[in-house]
């Protein structure tokens, strides 16, 4: 259970991780607007845009992850499948970053699709 409840950590912090090139981005647009950010970030294009696209996503995944797992220690389902599942999710989340900080979509896309199976997986587990 040790290493699924560190996947949630990593999970439930990426987006601060996703945060890092928005806010180089911004500094590099005439300084960070602490006053105003999001009025900002909505001006960024290229790599701070699609960081920032990147950014919001991380919160998306938590929505699915964290109930997943939650239901998974809930009823203590924990098993090898069950981290082996979680830690792709993480490991397909960390890539997702990487390929849509660096536009590669279609590659973005397909470790989007993976962490997704993660989550049919573990239903799939706990139903069966």
């Amino acid at each position: 259970m040790f290493v699924i409840i560190i996947c949630v950590a990593i999970v439930v912090f990426m987006p601060l991780i996703a945060k890092i090139p928005v806010a180089i981005k911004m500094s590099q647009a005439g300084g960070y607007d602490n006053k105003y950010p999001r009025k900002q970030q909505a001006t960024l294009g290229g790599l701070g845009e699609r960081a920032l696209a990147a950014h919001q996503n991380c919160y998306e995944a938590i929505a699915y992850f964290a109930p997943t797992v939650i239901l998974v220690m809930a009823l203590d389902e924990h098993t090898v499948n069950t981290v082996q599942l979680s830690l792709v999710f993480v490991i397909a989340r960390l890539c997702y970053l990487v390929c849509y900080w660096a536009n590669w979509d279609k590659v973005r896309s397909a470790f989007w699709l993976i962490g997704m199976a993660t989550i049919i997986g573990h239903y799939w587990l706990l139903l069966a």
